[in-house]
């Protein structure tokens, strides 16, 4: 059977739309999309179509395209992903752009990457700031080994990976940072799209704290002056509804210069504050 015809079956048995389709084919071929498009008339050897079918049986299932293909776009860049990470989302490139507008002409800055997941934001940061000095770390070490693929293959190498549930991972002796960044679990576990999309799939404790949504958060922001330099920066990714109760704990731990950015949609979603330097 052709490449073509493969792709026109499995697209009617599973009702997949061709797009999504020609990726899973691509991907189970281990070819660009454009050379399935140009070689559609190729016959399909065993290993691909077996491999294709059994992609596009997952997908049926609702399994997120991401997982299948192993990799998602992140700030124009190919990251590789698995179900040990969350998949990243378009909305968490503004937590960069924060970030970069924080750092500002600052030189050399140290910077913490707090539950890096798959390194979207570490490795994304490093290249854009390679006089930077990275740390990132993160709970599971199933999620450290992606980061730490993710770092490689896109040449950032100024990052150190740490294992540890968030400030436990620091050592007290560690160098205070001049930013702080961090996209923490912050969906309340009763939260019914945990249940669709492909929330489903991914990691529940990566996008859940607990029953109220807000733990971690708390714990990052009354954890952080100790670890920023004065007038160091903390940014927080967080819920649509959560940028009150963000700019209600950084003020209550004496941040400065509180504010909340928002997104494409006008929606609340990054909350920042400035350690204050005065004692």
């Amino acid at each position: 059977m052709t490449l073509d015809r493969l792709l026109a079956s499995v697209c009617r048995q599973q009702s997949l739309s061709r797009l999504e389709a020609r990726m899973l084919l691509a991907h189970a071929a281990g070819r660009p999309q454009e050379w399935i498009v140009a070689h559609g008339s190729d016959e399909a050897d065993d290993d691909t179509a077996r491999i294709f079918s059994a992609l596009a049986a997952r997908r049926a299932l609702g399994e997120p395209m991401a997982y299948l293909v192993e990799m998602r776009e992140f700030y124009s860049r190919t990251f590789s992903v698995s179900p040990a990470v969350l998949i990243p989302r378009p909305e968490t490139e503004l937590l960069v752009e924060v970030a970069l507008q924080l750092l500002g002409e600052r030189r050399s800055p140290r910077l913490l990457d707090l539950g890096t997941g798959s390194g979207i934001l570490a490795v994304t940061l490093a290249l854009e700031r390679p006089d930077a000095v990275v740390v990132a770390t993160d709970a599971s070490v199933e999620a450290l080994a992606v980061a730490r693929t993710n770092a490689t293959a896109l040449g950032a190498r100024r990052i150190e990976f740490r294992a540890g549930d968030w400030w436990q991972a620091l050592a007290p002796t560690d160098e205070a940072f001049d930013l702080i960044v961090s996209n923490p679990p912050y969906i309340a576990a009763a939260d019914p799209h945990l249940d669709h999309g492909d929330l489903r799939f991914e990691p529940r404790g990566a996008l859940t704290p607990g029953a109220a949504g807000d733990e971690d958060i708390g714990r990052i922001v009354d954890g952080a002056p100790a670890h920023l330099a004065a007038a160091g920066w903390l940014a927080i990714e967080h819920g649509l509804e959560q940028g009150a109760h963000c700019r209600h704990l950084l003020l209550a731990c004496d941040f400065a210069d509180v504010r909340t950015h928002h997104d494409l949609e006008g929606r609340e979603r990054i909350t920042c504050g400035r350690r204050d330097p005065r004692p």
